[in-house]
């Protein structure tokens, strides 16, 4: 089902439920793949409305497989990308979902890789701010810090301690400036994971971090959006 109105495609996934709070998701790298739309089907089945955004739908909506040369072919795109555009494009979804019926209680934003800095940018400018933020190993939060202070949102982030992307010095660079004069930031590093841990891809996939982590992001979400069992809706 998808009935929001944005200028990129987009995919709406509705809890069993039929309603609940929002969560915006935004993609890794590689686009909206299959990994993206599981993880949106299981917030889904945690009871949330999910938006996910095509972020690489203005440039034709592509989709890069994870092995062989998917790497440098992502990294490519992503040269192409407008990023304060898909930034817009975030601030839409967070807006449009916000305004959904079936969306009851706040919106929050989730983002892999790509995303978890995108989602961070989007809290940082998004008016009102969204009610959550988790941001998985967000790529772009090294080039991001300035925004640190506009970012008041409660927020969840999670990176592994073996990124060879992010190392552990860079983040905890990041944890300073994201914790820095906020009270609801919670910084989360999983031993052995390296970078885009949480993908099952072989090349990425690091079991116990990942699903310690999607343990820790579903507690964490039940605290600040939480679920309302349906007998206690209006």
């Amino acid at each position: 089902m998808n009935d929001i109105s944005l200028d990129v495609p987009a995919d709406l996934l509705l809890p069993e439920s039929g309603t609940g709070p929002g969560i915006v998701l935004f993609q890794e790298i590689f686009g909206v793949t299959d990994y993206i739309r599981s993880r949106a089907q299981d917030l889904a089945d945690l009871g949330y409305v999910v938006l996910v955004p095509h972020l690489y739908g203005r440039l034709g909506d592509p989709v890069v497989e994870e092995g062989g040369d998917g790497l440098p072919r992502a990294m490519a795109l992503l040269e192409e990308l407008d990023w304060q555009q898909a930034v817009e494009d975030g601030v839409a979804a967070v807006a449009a979902l916000r305004e959904h019926p079936s969306v009851e209680g706040g919106v929050g934003v989730l983002g892999f890789c790509f995303g978890g800095g995108m989602a961070f940018n989007v809290a940082a400018v998004a008016r009102p701010a969204p009610d959550a933020l988790v941001s998985y190993y967000g790529s772009a939060l090294p080039n991001l810090l300035g925004l640190a202070p506009d970012v008041t949102t409660p927020s969840l982030h999670h990176f592994g301690d073996s990124d060879a992307y992010l190392p552990l010095a860079t983040v905890r660079d990041i944890e300073r400036a994201v914790t820095e004069g906020h009270d609801d930031v919670t910084v989360r590093v999983h031993p052995g994971g390296d970078h885009a841990f949480d993908n099952p891809s072989p090349m990425f996939h690091h079991a116990e971090a990942s699903a310690t982590a999607w343990e820790e992001t579903t507690r964490w979400l039940e605290s600040h959006l939480p679920v309302e069992a349906p007998a206690t809706r209006r």
